[in-house]
């Protein structure tokens, strides 16, 4: 994994196309939660999510190469994507994006706006990353996977600048997708030599992460449905699944329900938009609050991009009653 002169060329890449993201305590926030709480905004880059830390140090890093390239190719839901097309677009290098067939039509179209040549094919994720490896055998294109040693030093950025600016957090909740952002957060820590503890978010529809961390191995699940498309893996990876289990210290499973009040929260309480996988940090904390008082918590709200069409469903619910 990466190393602390890695993480801070990273760094550099990254400052080129944008500032760092702001993390802020939102009064309101913390009341609800009962402690003090500290969000890191991810949703405050120029795709509204952490992914594209890493698509700019992946990308620089391969047109530094001496390879030839003909193009890339990856599969996603959308975040993945858009990071990958905006640093395909500043570097020149041609990007192809497979998504599931029916994926978010607002994260499609800001990925062919930023250049990508999109196709749409397979009923989920893991369906579409496999017709993305075909498209690599038949084109001659690149493959780029959602987990590669680039990315999650790129990703691991934000993890930087948050512990940088909050160095005495207690424990920091993070959302488990194909597990860049998680990794790059306790590498992060380890590197910097903090004793912060790291939780995994994952959700009862999409438990892959939880149910291989609990087993010691890699264990696939038939289906990953869940509203926060961001977190909807069937097949962990080998190498994340290894950083997860020595670095988190547990796993928390959420209802979907769970993830819609955070959504409302933090629209509530800070007028921020959070897509599911975004959101899902601040729903776990909530899930956890007896066990936080006195803590100081941080949240990686690691995006925003929400469809309109489920937000507005969303918005126009109440907060599920809780148990006081």
């Amino acid at each position: 994994m990466f190393s602390a002169a890695d993480l801070d060329q990273a760094e550099t890449i990254v400052r080129e196309a944008l500032p760092p993201t702001p993390q802020i305590c939102w009064p309101q926030l913390s009341a609800r939660l009962g402690t003090e709480l500290w969000v890191k905004h991810e949703n405050h880059t120029p795709v509204g999510a952490f992914k594209i830390r890493g698509g700019l140090v992946y990308m620089k890093n391969r047109r530094a190469s001496a390879a030839p390239l003909k193009g890339i190719v990856s599969a996603t839901r959308g975040n993945h994507g858009q990071s990958l097309a905006f640093a395909g677009q500043r570097h020149g290098i041609s990007v192809t994006i497979v998504v599931p067939e029916g994926n978010c039509p607002e994260k499609n179209a800001a990925m062919r706006a930023l250049g990508a040549r999109l196709v749409e094919s397979g009923k989920d994720f893991d369906e579409a990353r496999s017709v993305a490896a075909e498209l690599a055998e038949r084109e001659g294109l690149e493959s780029v996977p959602s987990f590669h040693p680039h990315l999650v030093t790129g990703v691991a950025t934000y993890a930087k600048e948050f512990f940088a600016a909050q160095p005495d957090l207690d424990v920091v909740y993070a959302p488990i997708g194909m597990g860049s952002g998680i990794c790059g957060l306790i590498r992060t820590r380890d590197l910097m030599g903090l004793s912060t503890q790291i939780v995994g978010v994952v959700t009862k529809g999409a438990p892959a992460y939880a149910l291989s961390y609990e087993a010691g191995r890699v264990i696939s699940t038939e289906k990953a449905e869940t509203l926060a498309d961001g977190m909807a893996c069937r097949q962990p990876m080998d190498e994340a699944l290894e950083m997860v289990r020595a670095g988190a210290e547990r796993m928390v499973t959420l209802e979907e329900e769970e993830i819609a009040d955070a959504i409302r929260a933090y629209y509530t309480d800070t007028h921020n938009l959070a897509e599911g996988a975004g959101a899902a940090p601040l729903a776990a904390a909530l899930q956890e609050r007896d066990r936080l008082a006195g803590k100081k918590v941080g949240v990686v709200l690691s995006g925003g991009n929400i469809a309109r069409d489920l937000l507005v469903r969303l918005l126009s619910r109440e907060e599920t009653p809780r148990a006081a």
